[in-house]
């Protein structure tokens, strides 16, 4: 008697060792999915492995940049995920070579080997934007759409997490820095998601939950200025630091200039980001287009921050209770 072992479906992830991808391959890990994680550099995604079984997760070496990597990856895959993204361009690594180019490769990718398509763009994503950021993340999106039809698109906001790069930037400057800065004077409004909610959005639509041809706007449960979420940060690292508001013109000069370091704190584009509010749009919410419509109940930041912003205290875990 022959036994037939039904072989799981396969998910070529593109960006899958980043601050996002790693919550999304173990989501879909879990589910018993087989998960190719495509990166520039395998040898740094090891970290990968302890989240499935033996085998269930393998690594391979593919850039957007390069279109036959592309192809490569996505080679008997039936499902496609698309995480990559840059916050500042760096030699070859430009918003139109990774954000756009990058995103037509990997749909153009997806048709052809007759494979589902996620896209992950990003909340303020608009042609018209000043930022080249969101610039090309808006052509991305057309892009997908023109080629992959019913692609599922999700544009999340700024994510909060372990290991995120917004609250643990400012919480670790509150270590050393007297004051932080407010870009634009903090009143920009900001809509953070867990970054373990988008995983579980993107999970959805490779599972064929979500329906295609859409974009999704997902943002967390609460709406604050920059200037609010700063001060929630300090609040759970039980630190108190002066709030300078910075305008916009000094803020575009200093983005100009620490835009010109390798790992940037600050860019000119970025500042032209900040310039506009970074929530989920009316329309959005009426058409069900948000992490209520696919029954995701999005984690607040204040019931998540303090899980791992306690490392910025001045006692560590060991801070009094009512210290935050």
């Amino acid at each position: 008697m022959t036994v037939v072992t039904k072989v799981p479906p396969l998910v070529t992830v593109f960006g899958g060792s980043g601050f996002l991808g790693r919550q999304v391959v173990r989501a879909l890990a879990r589910r018993g999915y087989r998960v190719r994680v495509a990166v520039r550099n395998p040898n740094l995604a090891g970290h990968l492995q302890p989240l499935g079984n033996v085998g269930q997760i393998q690594a391979v070496q593919a850039n957007l940049r390069a279109r036959w990597s592309v192809d490569r990856a996505v080679q008997g895959a039936d499902h496609v995920v698309n995480l990559v993204g840059i916050l500042f361009e760096r030699g070859r690594q430009t918003f139109g070579a990774v954000q756009e180019f990058g995103a037509r490769a990997a749909a153009e990718a997806a048709r052809a080997q007759g494979a589902s398509l996620v896209h992950v763009s990003a909340l303020g994503a608009d042609e018209d934007s000043p930022a080249a950021y969101a610039r090309t993340k808006a052509r991305a999106e057309r892009a997908v759409i023109d080629t992959v039809a019913d692609a599922v698109i999700f544009r999340p906001s700024i994510l909060f997490g372990p290991g995120d790069g917004f609250f643990n930037r400012f919480a670790a400057m509150s270590r050393l820095a007297p004051a932080l800065p407010l870009i634009g004077g903090g009143e920009t409004l900001l809509q953070p998601a867990y970054v373990g909610d988008v995983a579980e959005a993107i999970a959805l639509a490779v599972d064929g939950k979500v329906e295609g041809g859409r974009i999704y706007d997902l943002g967390g449960p609460e709406i604050n200025s920059f200037k609010g979420w700063m001060e929630e940060m300090l609040r759970v690292v039980d630190r108190k630091r002066m709030l300078v508001p910075i305008p916009w013109s000094v803020a575009g000069l200093m983005g100009s200039v620490l835009g010109m370091l390798p790992n940037p704190q600050l860019t000119r584009d970025q500042v032209e980001m900040l310039r506009t509010d970074n929530v989920v749009s009316k329309a959005a919410e009426e058409e069900g287009r948000t992490f209520d419509g696919l029954g995701i109940r999005p984690q607040a930041a204040d019931a998540i921050l303090p899980s791992y912003l306690w490392q910025y205290r001045q006692t560590g875990q060991f801070a009094r209770p009512d210290a935050v």
